[in-house]
């Protein structure tokens, strides 16, 4: 992959920025991919994860042809002012030419002193002496600007090649990406051709696998509304509301957290959403939708789980496969991470922003996966509202 050499516009720099990033963003998904491959893996996770793949090239893709447009326009903009520069430039060096030959003429035939001297009165001689001053000026400035505009030419030339090049290098990298791209999308109906020959099968394992996520989310609320009940029998308010009983310590905390919506840092050093929040089409099998109380991100194996903010270990549950489900409270704000291993912390303990929680487990295609759920009091958040660029 190449890095592009122009610079000019604030335009060109941004594009930039997000195309160094959308590289960044594919050799991650590579490496989580990689890391995570199982011989155990699903046709169904396959097609997700060659989806990944395609989704974040076509991002590449368009975000380089943005840039080679945009390129496109500047390089006639600058042959436009090029043209017009050459114009002007040809009728000042005229110009320049005429004068000089003038003042040789002028020279040879009369001296300054004599042109002077020849004045029939003070008054037009010191008129003469202006003129004669105002003309040397004007010669100056003629020849300044000639040789200013000169080097703007060169300048914009320079910069025009650049651009012919950038432009270039930009259209060779993304003939490379859509050639990666068409083997990717290959793969990919291979596959969904092979998911065809049994659709049944396969939309009876997404449900399945609905079905053991809304059985895991309904866990999840239910110690929600019993911590929310709990918190209200300590505070002697009623039981039945559905917000926590703050003390003034927690409300200054959940306050915090507020202030904090959309810069929380992810709760894995590496990690990429494989399943969005809320109701969505599936991506491969039709008529088939899924609906996620939080968003599933894949990270590196073994890799830590943190904290996304300060708080409390409010609860500790196990999960399908002898695995674990955290509960962190911010005043009146829970985030929960599911499918952890090997805990670091204990029901009670303080925790920091970024402190490390525990463990991802692996799961049965040897995949380390795990859920994360961000909830105002008993109310489901978009953790991508929340996470910083999640």
């Amino acid at each position: 992959m190449i890095t592009v050499t122009f610079g000019q516009s604030k335009k060109q720099r941004q594009l930039e920025t997000k195309r160094q990033n959308i590289l960044k963003e594919i050799t991650e998904i590579n490496s989580l991919l990689s890391d995570n491959k199982s011989e155990a893996t699903s046709l169904l996770t396959k097609i997700e994860d060659v989806n990944l793949k395609i989704n974040v090239r076509k991002k590449l893709i368009q975000i380089t042809n943005q840039q080679a447009n945009l390129l496109t326009r500047e390089i006639k903009e600058n042959s436009g002012k090029i043209e017009t520069l050459e114009t002007d430039l040809a009728l000042r060096k005229k110009d320049y030419a005429a004068m000089v030959v003038k003042s040789y003429k002028n020279k040879a035939t009369q001296s300054k002193l004599m042109f002077l001297l020849s004045s029939d009165n003070f008054q037009q001689a010191y008129k003469r002496y202006n003129y004669m001053k105002q003309y040397k000026r004007y010669q100056k400035n003629q020849a300044d600007s000639i040789v200013s505009k000169t080097e703007k030419l060169v300048s914009l030339n320079e910069s025009l090649l650049l651009k012919k090049e950038d432009k270039v290098r930009l259209i060779n990298d993304n003939k490379k990406v859509q050639q990666t791209l068409q083997k990717e999308k290959n793969s990919q109906k291979n596959l969904i051709a092979e998911l065809k020959k049994d659709e049944s099968k396969y939309k009876k394992r997404i449900a399945a696998k609905q079905k053991e996520n809304n059985k895991i989310d309904r866990q999840i609320e239910k110690l929600i509304k019993d911590a929310i009940a709990r918190s209200n029998k300590k505070a002697g308010k009623k039981k039945s509301s559905k917000s926590f009983a703050l003390t003034p310590e927690a409300k200054a905390l959940a306050n915090n957290f507020t202030a904090n919506k959309g810069k929380l840092p992810w709760p894995v050093t590496t990690g990429r959403v494989v399943l969005k929040f809320g109701k969505q089409r599936h991506p491969t099998v039709p008529g088939i939708y899924t609906q996620s109380s939080g968003v599933k991100i894949i990270t590196t194996k073994s890799s830590d789980v943190k904290a996304v903010f300060n708080g409390t270990i409010s609860e500790i549950q196990k999960v399908k496969g002898g695995n674990k489900a955290v509960f962190i409270k911010h005043g009146n704000y829970l985030t929960v991470y599911s499918n952890l291993k090997g805990l670091y912390v204990k029901k009670g303990d303080k925790v920091s922003t970024n402190s490390p929680i525990g463990k991802v487990a692996v799961n049965n295609e040897g995949k380390s996966i795990f859920r994360f759920f961000l909830y105002k009091d008993h109310s489901k958040q978009n953790p991508a509202h929340w996470i910083y660029k999640m």
